[in-house]
């Protein structure tokens, strides 16, 4: 492919939205070359990509032989279904979530601080909203992978309930860009290791709390208010909602709190990147 055709895609954006977006930090399309060569270092490595659904996956199956079992049905917007079918979705965001997060953080600040791989791409034609939509892509590429595994266990223990399923994937994208983007920016501020520790010390609650095993009406009321503007919750409601059939105009807003999180930690890893290679 020529490299006029390459560019199309952004050629034939109007001149204010080009503008706009070299003003706000945002890539193009050389940030293909990064996800490229992200490909071509796990090549060797794939097995420590799919361990990342491992974790979701054996709680699904030891809530599905085991709580719930006990538990039995449960009702959600109306529905009553079985409580995998209930948990199952929460876990699939919480998959999509992990394989984001892993990549836009952890291998991050290390390509950041320690690889100096950015440094070295930032001598090349690439610039620094590029690199940061690049993290993006693949930290997004990642966390589809986790997904579309996790969606195909569901639909073998006949855990989808609706035909609105079919929008889950697409859902389960944009909750990887809502973390990817909210990832790379939070971690161009990190300096330590050490810092990293408040990654773990946000995702374990919002995993254990996003009203993930449970529905949202059995906290109080005040903490409930907390729970509902969590990233992760955002994302279980519309999943759970598309699975089990319970869809409304409300999810919407659900999807553009994970829209414009993903968006806007795009813009920031961008201006962040900058800031910290080049001036």
């Amino acid at each position: 492919m020529s490299e006029s055709l390459r560019a199309l895609p952004l050629r034939i954006l109007p001149a204010p939205l080009l503008a706009a977006r070299r003003g706000l930090g945002l890539g193009g399309s050389a940030s293909v070359h990064l996800i490229e060569r992200h490909a071509h270092a796990y090549r060797h490595q794939w097995l420590l990509l799919a361990t990342g659904v491992l974790e979701p996956l054996f709680y699904l199956l030891s809530i599905g032989i085991g709580i719930g079992v006990l538990v039995g049905k449960v009702s959600y917007a109306g529905h009553v279904v079985g409580y995998t079918s209930f948990v199952a979705p929460a876990l699939l965001a919480t998959s999509a979530m992990n394989g984001a997060t892993l990549d836009s953080t952890f291998n991050m600040f290390f390509r950041l601080k320690y690889d100096k791989l950015y440094d070295a791409a930032l001598v090349t034609p690439m610039s620094a909203g590029d690199i940061a939509l690049g993290e993006v892509g693949w930290s997004l590429l990642r966390g589809g992978l986790y997904s579309v595994a996790f969606l195909v266990v569901m639909s073998v223990m006949g855990l989808i309930h609706s035909v609105w399923a079919l929008a889950a994937l697409p859902v389960a994208l944009l909750i990887g860009l809502g973390f990817a983007g909210l990832g790379i920016a939070a971690t161009s501020f990190m300096t330590s290791w050490q810092h990293l520790e408040f990654v773990n010390l946000a995702m374990l609650p919002m995993f254990l709390f996003s009203a993930t095993f449970y529905p949202i009406t059995v906290y109080p009321r005040a903490i409930a208010v907390i729970v509902q503007v969590t990233p992760l919750y955002q994302g279980i409601v519309v999943l759970r909602g598309l699975t089990l059939g319970a869809v409304g105009v409300g999810l919407l807003w659900h999807v553009l709190y994970l829209a414009v999180m993903g968006l806007g930690g795009l813009v920031v890893a961008g201006l962040r990147i900058r800031h910290l290679l080049l001036t």
